[in-house]
This record gives structure tokens, C-alpha cells and sequence, in this order.
């Protein structure tokens, strides 16, 4: 197989679905008003609550969901082949992401910028969104444990990432005191942002950045962990302005160039797919295909992460609810094109199909590291680039990408402990300090806990967060649609995909809860045990909720004009 055609039939379903798609969800389901007063507005307060050019909250959308995610799970999905992952990303990204995603945003922004999880309290139950609140926040713990190991592993594995890792938060903040405070025109600013950041990637390459091996009688992993959350810890309590929007925008402008060269080297490459398009000869405790490709990859597909950022930070920066379209589902289109370009890398960016067995020799071999590698060497390939340069342009793309997930996902977590603050009316959990320092010490404990100080504990969490991941874009697409059958709109839409989510990842953790059983696993048992039960019980809240707005009909308060 070509890759340059699965590239392109990759890319033209993307378009095709952005194109018709969005603007039929937009305009007939949604009906995106121009003329709302969207919460950026509304609540205005310098902060959190920023009215945004659309272009700036693309870039701030997209790099917060996209992570390491759609990079790892692709990655290691094609060990079934790359068949059925692209298929899946492919259709989940058309109609399943952009739809969860925008619609995520949409609601949001109709109800005063409230996270998901608080809106579910409206829209189905009290009951219902004290235990929606419980799986957003193991979603979040998972997330930010999980990504800054990668990030410290990132550090460790490429030390010349480090310095271009690091030196873009400079950047971000020139640009948003010039963007913020001088008032000057966006383009000038991104050109010399990109220019900046690119030249650091070749001055990393010279002066890599290494920890002793420890410090203080931690790993260099561990203490690349403490550093990354102390800097999260501060990220998450400076206005949105001055580092979270410029830093995910040169980001994103970043990552979309990388994305580029990297399409571009396939093109002039033309290298050959040797993974085989189903995987006959499966390494030993490979688990079956149906249904854990669904939760392997889950950001690249569809992602209940992707909710809590479009209704947690996205929602209160829109400056017109038309934007909706824009950042919504464009920004989960532009995720399908990352985990697109890293199944590409893991099975093109190998000499031969023995040399890809070799290195697909269980179900965890893949991940960033095949991405790096994989794609580095098709670089190499198409631009005459050094091999070194591609993978620390890859490698440098990862850290970015799960970096401002990090910043964004601290921040959300303080924002579900205030929301618990005002909900239970405990007022020392509403202030910002306190919040935070509770969403970043529980993320510390996760990641040092289980593994008993080398900062490696959050990975042993990571079989769950795919299915908590999936189940939460099950139940996200389950209050949506309640939400808009009380507003007398279609609900085919969003059910469709929310049936077939909830009963993959079901049939997921009930996989893995048989398997840790087996290993003797029993803290992931608990979790697996809380997940499900929590998810049913939310799940059958909101679809009592659904049947009475049914039998109700449409919401005279909400229900709007055709």
C-alpha cells in the first residue's frame, strides 16, 4: 500500500466532512447564532472570561485537546494492522469528534460558559452531575499524570527538546503582552514567534539539556515531573491572555507546519506502508481488536476530553457563537490529521515488514517513540533533512502538544474543585490558590504513588484512560442530547454515536476488568469497578432524563424558533 494515497484519501475525507458536515450540524442542529451574547461577553473579566479572535482560539482549542493522545494511540492501534485504525479515526473524526466537540462548545456557551459537568445538573439531575463531576475528575487526574511522564520521558529520551520545550514559554508571553497590551496586528507576531521557535530547535540540537541522573535522590524523570507541575501549577492562575492563548497559538501554528513538512516529506518520499492492513500474526497478549481498538485510540477518533476543554476554557474565549464551527470542529479535524500522520509513521517509517514485526513485539511497543522515529526517518527521506532534525521536530511536537494539555488540564481541574466549592458551599475550595494546589498535589500523588517515588506511577493507570476517555464523550453526547431535544432539534445525530460509544467501552472495561483481575491488579480493578459503576448510573439518569423530554416535549424556556 501507497502511503501517499492513504494520506490523501485521509485528508480529502477531512475536508469533505468539514466542508458539508459541519455546516449541516451547524446550521440545522445547532442553528449557530451570530447575534448571542456569548459568555466571553457577557462575563467578561480579563481572566478566564476573554473575548478571542477565532484564528488565536483555534490554535489554543486544538493544541489543548489534540496531547499525546492521538499520537499514542494510533500508534500503538496499528499493532492490529492500519486498516482498521484508519478507519476509525477517519470516521470518528467526521462523525463522531466534530459533532461531540462543537456541540460541547455550543452548550456550553449557551449556558454561561459552565464546564459539562456542571451543565448536567440542568439539563438531567443534581444526582446525575455530582457523578458526572467524579469521572471528569479521574479523567483530568489520569490526564495530567499520565502527559507530564511522557513529557519527562520526552526530556530524558531527546535532551535536545528540551531548550525549543521551554523556550517557547518566552515567546508566548512576548506575544501576549505585544498581541494584548500594544495592540499590534496578529501576523508580524506569528511570524517571528514561528522563526524564534524554529531557530531554538536548531540551538537545542547543539546544546542539548540533560539532568544528572539524580538529583536529590530522584530519577531525572521525576524531577523533570516536579518541575513540569510546578510550572502548570502557576500557568493555570495567569489570565488566559498572557501565557494560555499565545502559547497554544504558536503552538498550534507549530504543530500545523510540522504537520505540513511531514505530509510533504510522504509526498516526496513515497514511502510504502509494510504493516500489514490486518495484523494475522499478533504479538502474544495482544488483546482482541473488538472493542478495544475504540478505546486504544481515543483522541484522534473522539475524545470526552475534548468536552471538558471546549465547555472548561474554550466556551468562555468564544467572541461569536459562529465561531463555533471554526474551533469546534475544525479543531477536532485538525487532531484527525495528527493521529493520521502518526499511523503513517508507524507503518510507513520502517525498511521492511520484519524490521516493523521486530519492533511491534507486544502490544505496548508502539508510541511516541515509533512516531519519532518512524516519521523522522520519512523526513530524512523526503526533504534531505538529517534523521536527528525530523525526530526532534517530531519530538518536539509531542512535547507541545501534551504540554499545553497539561497547562489546560490543571486549569480545568481548578475549575471543577471551585465548582465543588460553590455546589457543596465549602468557600476555601473556591479560591483559586487553594484549587489549584489541591488539582496539582492530587496529580503528584498520582504520578510518584504507585511508582514509589520514581515518578512513573501515573503509567500505571493508563489502560483505564481510554475507556474513561470514551465513556465520558458517551455520556457528553447523552446530555447533549437531551439538551437539544428539550430545544425541539434532532437528537439522530448525537445518539447514533453516543449508542455506539458507551456500548464499545462498556464491553472495554468489562475486557480489562477480567484481564487485571487476572494480574493481579487490583487498584486498577477498584478504578475499573468505580468507572463502570458511575457510568451506568449517569448513563441511566440521563436517559430517564431523555425520556421524560420526550414525553414533555420541547422546553417552552428553551426551545427556539425554527
Amino acid at each position: 500500500m501507497n502511503a501517499i494515497l492513504l494520506m490523501l484519501l485521509g485528508l480529502a475525507a477531512f475536508a469533505l466532512g468539514f466542508i458539508f458536515y459541519s455546516r449541516f450540524i451547524a446550521e440545522r442542529i445547532f442553528r449557530l447564532d451570530p447575534n448571542f451574547e456569548t459568555p466571553a461577553h457577557a462575563q467578561e473579566d480579563g481572566v478566564d472570561f476573554v473575548p478571542t479572535n477565532r484564528w488565536v482560539l483555534l490554535g489554543h482549542h486544538f493544541t489543548s485537546v489534540a496531547g499525546a493522545a492521538p499520537i499514542v494511540g494510533p500508534a500503538i492501534a496499528v499493532v492490529w494492522g492500519w486498516v482498521p485504525a484508519f478507519l476509525w479515526v477517519v470516521f470518528g473524526t467526521v462523525f463522531f469528534a466534530g459533532v461531540h466537540d462543537a456541540g460541547a462548545l455550543w452548550a456550553s456557551v449557551r449556558n454561561r460558559g459552565q464546564s459539562i459537568g456542571a451543565l448536567t445538573e440542568s439539563v438531567v439531575g443534581a444526582r446525575a452531575r455530582s457523578l458526572f463531576m467524579i469521572v471528569i475528575f479521574l479523567l483530568l487526574l489520569m490526564v495530567n499524570a499520565v502527559f507530564a511522564i511522557v513529557i519527562a520521558q520526552l526530556f530524558v529520551g531527546f535532551p535536545s527538546s528540551v531548550i525549543p520545550s521551554w523556550f517557547v514559554i518566552a515567546v508566548a508571553l512576548g506575544i501576549g503582552w505585544i498581541l494584548y497590551r500594544k495592540g499590534v496586528p496578529l501576523l508580524w507576531p506569528s511570524v517571528v514567534a514561528l522563526i524564534l521557535l524554529y531557530a531554538s530547535m536548531v540551538v537545542g540540537e547543539f546544546v542539548p539539556v540533560a539532568l544528572p541522573e539524580t538529583v536529590a535522590g530522584l530519577g531525572s524523570p521525576a524531577v523533570w515531573v516536579l518541575i513540569l507541575f510546578a510550572y502548570a501549577a502557576v500557568a493555570s492562575l495567569l489570565p488566559v491572555w498572557m501565557l494560555l492563548q499565545p502559547r497554544d497559538y504558536i503552538n498550534g501554528l507549530q504543530l500545523l507546519i510540522g504537520l505540513g513538512i511531514f505530509f510533504a516529506a510522504v509526498l516526496l518520499a513515497n514511502p510504502t506502508i509494510v504493516a500489514p492492513p490486518l495484523n494475522e500474526a499478533l504479538p502474544d497478549g495482544v488483546p482482541p481488536l473488538i472493542p478495544l481498538l475504540f478505546v486504544t485510540i481515543a483522541c484522534g477518533a473522539i475524545s470526552g476530553f475534548h468536552g471538558l476543554v471546549a465547555s472548561g476554557t474554550t466556551s468562555k474565549q468564544l467572541a461569536n457563537e459562529k465561531d463555533v464551527r471554526i474551533v469546534g470542529y475544525l479543531g477536532a479535524t485538525g487532531e484527525g490529521a495528527l493521529a493520521l500522520a502518526a499511523i503513517i509513521a508507524c507503518t510507513a517509517g520502517f525498511a521492511t515488514l520484519v524490521e516493523w514485526e521486530a519492533f511491534y513485539s507486544s502490544f505496548a511497543a508502539g508510541g511516541v517513540p515509533a512516531f519519532v522515529q518512524g516519521g523522522g526517518l520519512i523526513i530524512s527521506q523526503g526533504l534531505g533533512l538529517p534523521v536527528y532534525f525530523g525526530e526532534t521536530l517530531l519530538a518536539v511536537m509531542a512535547v507541545l502538544f501534551a504540554a499545553t494539555t497539561m497547562d489546560t488540564g490543571v486549569r480545568l481541574q481548578r475549575y471543577i474543585i471551585q465548582e465543588w466549592g460553590v455546589i457543596y458551599k465549602v468557600p476555601a475550595l473556591t479560591g483559586r490558590g487553594i484549587s489549584t494546589f489541591i488539582a496539582v498535589a492530587t496529580c503528584v500523588a498520582l504520578a510518584f504513588g504507585a511508582g514509589g517515588g520514581a515518578g512513573t506511577g501515573g503509567l500505571a493507570i493508563w489502560p483505564l484512560f481510554g475507556t474513561t476517555n470514551q465513556l465520558l464523550a458517551g455520556l457528553t453526547l447523552l446530555v447533549l442530547s437531551v439538551f437539544l431535544m428539550k430545544k425541539g432539534r434532532p437528537t439522530v445525530y448525537t445518539l447514533v454515536p453516543m449508542a455506539f460509544l458507551l456500548v464499545m467501552t462498556i464491553l472495554a472495561l468489562l475486557v480489562q476488568l477480567a484481564q487485571f483481575w487476572r494480574d493481579g491488579r487490583y487498584f486498577l480493578v477498584f478504578m475499573d469497578l468505580v468507572i463502570l459503576v458511575v457510568t451506568i448510573w449517569v448513563a441511566l439518569e440521563a436517559l430517564g432524563a431523555l425520556q421524560r423530554a420526550r414525553r414533555d416535549g420541547p422546553d417552552r424556556e428553551t426551545a427556539e424558533v425554527a
